[in-house]
């Protein structure tokens, strides 16, 4: 494991190093990638260097027990006792830092909440849980922005959709799609009987204009002249550019400027205008695909968590998770399940043999 660590150490010093660096900073979208990777390998880092030193001290301890003094023995013997526990757990902890991310999981996401079955307690429930992923959301310092709002009848939400912006928003909130269910007595019954009402919630990341790449291999450049208005210098100059992606087939081309280089510019920025609308549509119907698989039929029995207000429980059925705290949870206190249901994806990545490289 050590050799491992090293190297990345040595790669962390190398980002420190290119972070300092005049060039890279003056290039934004360099400088955000190497700030990216220094800062996802910093956790690392920091943990290889405290394991560092316990292994240093462990094999300085082993050293010690071969001490003809008794007593330098026994101290080397108690240190070993005390340092093998620490190392096991760190080394743990470790394993769970080397597993590789999703590389959507720091993206930013469209999220959705809908009412299900309950009739106007369902879209109580729905206004419910706006109120607490808003305090949760607020607790993580992200932005949000309203899409969609489309309020209940007696209150409430028949439907919501965000926009939410911040660092690794989809790798935190992935887990949150699927059927919510609340069982609770609605404030329009009034023989006190408890009902089961449902939400869905979706999450999808979110398509950003900066995941386009075009390689130059894959354009098909032609010039030609240009006819219309701009006067006779448009005429007699191959002044139009016309641009095909060969992969997808898209074509733009641009007369507008009063240059081949102007109209260059022109016409590729259309070409990704056009790319990016047609991945964009493509993302679209795969998400709602996905947001079928995910929030299945919307009905009571289709849940991943269920929220009982009569003895404050909140329930995980995933992970066989229940708090006694479901006034803290509406409050925005997430996080004990959020991380519940992370930590159980990284054991049972460690366990599909997931790891990088650790022996």
């Amino acid at each position: 494991m050590l050799e491992k660590l090293e190297a990345i150490y040595d790669r962390y010093q190398n980002l420190e190093e290119q972070m300092s660096d005049p060039g890279i900073i003056m290039d934004m979208d360099r400088y955000k990638k190497v700030s990216k990777n220094y800062k996802d390998l910093k956790p690392i880092v920091e943990a290889f260097l405290i394991y560092r030193d316990m292994v240093g001290n462990r094999n300085s301890a082993k050293q010690a027990l071969q001490d003809e003094d008794p007593e330098m023995r026994e101290m080397a013997q108690e240190e070993l006792e005390s340092l093998n526990p620490q190392i096991e757990e760190l080394e743990d902890k470790i394993k769970y830092l080397l597993i590789p991310k999703d590389p959507e999981d720091s993206r930013d996401v469209i999220f959705e909440i809908r009412s299900g079955t309950g009739g106007d307690e369902a879209s109580l429930f729905a206004g419910d849980l706006y109120r607490m992923y808003t305090r949760y959301f607020e607790g993580k310092g992200w932005k949000v922005a309203a899409m969609e709002i489309n309020e209940g009848s007696v209150g409430g939400y028949n439907k919501l959709v965000l926009e939410i912006n911040g660092e690794d928003v989809f790798g935190t909130l992935k887990f949150e799609s699927g059927a919510h269910r609340v069982q609770r007595v609605p404030k329009t019954e009034s023989q006190g009987r408890v009902h089961t009402s449902a939400a869905t919630v979706v999450v999808m990341p979110k398509l950003e204009m900066e995941d386009l790449e075009i390689r130059k291999e894959d354009l098909k450049t032609d010039t030609f002249r240009s006819s219309g208005a701009g006067g006779q210098h448009v005429n007699k100059t191959e002044s139009g550019v016309r641009f095909t992606h060969l992969p997808t087939g898209v074509v733009s081309e641009s007369t507008d400027g009063r240059s081949q280089i102007q109209n260059r510019e022109i016409a590729l920025q259309r070409l990704y205008q056009k790319i990016y609308e047609m991945r964009r549509q493509a993302h679209e119907s795969e998400q709602a695909a996905k947001r079928k698989s995910l929030v299945g039929s919307g009905d009571r029995s289709d849940k991943i968590r269920t929220y009982n207000f009569p003895q404050n429980r909140i329930t995980d059925h995933r992970i066989n998770l229940t708090l006694y705290n479901l006034d803290k949870v509406l409050e925005g206190d997430l996080d004990p399940i959020i991380e519940g249901l992370q930590m159980y994806e990284n054991t049972e990545k460690l366990k599909a043999g997931e790891e990088i490289g650790i022996s």
